[in-house]
């Protein structure tokens, strides 16, 4: 991404699609994992969640998400994990609907 372009906490959403779970094969933002992004001009800031409270991809998917955050941004990105608890009803509209839930 060029230097010269405007960064959104909108596109750093889109950025994150690349980031999938591998056990439930959909991405952060449609599990509505990705709870809140702060884009600075000198850092970047993600809280997100898991699943599970002992998701075992956790590791992985909070540093892929890093990795993607601070691509995206240009700037130092960190990764906060949030204490919500994740249920269905966070997941993006119509993403649900896949697995037979609503």
């Amino acid at each position: 991404m060029s230097d010269t372009a405007v960064k959104t906490e909108e596109g750093l959403r889109d950025a994150l699609r690349v980031v999938v779970d591998p056990e439930i094969g959909m991405n952060v933002v449609e599990l509505g994992l990705i709870r809140d992004v702060e884009l600075h001009e000198d850092r970047t800031h993600v809280v997100m969640i898991m699943t599970t409270p002992f998701c075992p991809y956790a590791p992985a998917l909070l540093e892929k998400s890093r990795q993607v955050a601070q691509e995206y941004s240009g700037t130092p990105a960190t990764i906060e994990m949030g204490l919500e608890m994740w249920d269905p009803t966070m997941m993006e509209d119509g993403a649900a609907d896949d697995w037979g839930l609503f």
